[in-house]
């Protein structure tokens, strides 16, 4: 008899980003797995840059959504980590082969094999994310929500959130006193001011001018730059221990590296659809690197050390409401 569940979620079936109904189902519960009824589901970048194939790797239909909070509400016989009842979260990653040099060092998501929570292809299944009613997934790839933390606002950190806070640890920028610049003020960026000012930094933004009072007021930023703004621009230069960029198109990273200090360090976690230019003479003459960080390592206990949660926007699971919402979304960065 065939065990496997009957699920319902939103799903884009090409690439006018619109989303409509769409019934699939899950696969079966196995011995690790746990299934979630899903209570909220954050909107990421990489939800949208997928639903309209920017990225050129869209599988149709599509339900996105990876950043994902939900109750238990079925466990396979070897699960050990959760009970039915639990909260659980579930980010980015489904599957990855847990072998590997990088998976063996608990970075799971540099794993070559790594599948998506969406948008992906495991043996018995295609991936359907968080704008859905149910999941099932591997009881290594989510984790145990602590009961202090309000839902809406924990489920952007499953991916949103820990990218920026992996990035900053990884990169030895997560130290009271650092002069952090953060660049771009949509989910990432304003995760990524919050979690700095919980760690003690002072915090610089640098984005369009119409975000100053929510940066300052709102998020808590030490300072604002507008971006394009060459006076201001100039006057902060040399003075950032590192910047974190967030935005997710084309744009021009030359003014960003003067703002460094010596040694500073410039971390890309957005993912433009087209080569940036790189200026190595502005690199080369400061001693200034370049790096980059992609989602989590999922060994990271974020959000319970931190305290921080994101400041949301809640829409129904309706289509009115899911697609309102993407478009929304599509601008806030």
């Amino acid at each position: 008899m065939d065990q496997r569940e009957k699920a319902f979620g939103w799903a884009a079936r090409d690439s006018s980003g619109l989303l409509s109904p769409f019934s699939f189902t899950l696969r079966a519960n196995g011995e690790e797995d746990i299934t979630l009824k899903v209570l909220y589901c954050g909107v990421c970048h990489t939800d949208l840059s997928t639903i309209k194939n920017e990225w050129g790797n869209a599988q149709y239909p599509v339900v996105p959504g990876h950043e994902i909070i939900g109750v238990v509400t079925d466990i396979g016989l070897k699960v050990s980590n959760f009970k039915i009842g639990d909260i659980a979260g579930i980010g980015y990653i489904a599957f990855s082969c847990l072998s590997c040099e990088n998976c063996s060092s608990n970075f799971e998501n540099y794993c070559p094999k790594l599948v998506p929570s969406f948008n992906g292809t495991l043996p018995d299944e295609t991936t359907y994310g968080g704008f859905s009613n149910k999941i099932t997934i591997n009881e290594h790839f989510s984790v145990k929500i602590p009961e202090n933390l309000p839902l809406p606002g924990t489920a952007p950190l499953l991916c949103g959130g820990i990218t920026v806070y992996c990035a900053l640890k990884n990169y030895g920028l997560n130290r009271p006193g650092l002069h952090l610049g953060v660049v771009g003020l949509g989910g990432l960026g304003h995760l990524a001011v919050k979690f700095a000012k919980a760690l003690g930094m002072k915090v610089s933004v640098v984005s369009s001018g119409g975000k100053r009072e929510e940066a300052m007021k709102i998020l808590g930023a030490d300072s604002f730059l507008v971006r394009g703004n060459s006076e201001e621009i100039k006057a902060a230069q040399g003075t950032m221990d590192g910047i974190i960029d967030t935005v997710p198109a084309v744009h021009d990273i030359v003014p960003l590296i003067g703002l460094l200090k010596t040694h500073g360090k410039l971390l890309m976690v957005g993912s433009p659809d087209k080569p940036l230019e790189l200026p190595v003479y502005s690199l080369m003459s400061g001693g200034k690197s370049i790096g980059g960080s992609m989602i989590y390592r999922r060994r990271e206990g974020y959000a319970r050390n931190a305290k921080v949660c994101c400041c949301t926007s809640y829409n129904s699971r309706s289509g009115g409401g899911a697609n309102g919402l993407c478009q929304y979304c599509y601008g806030a960065t």
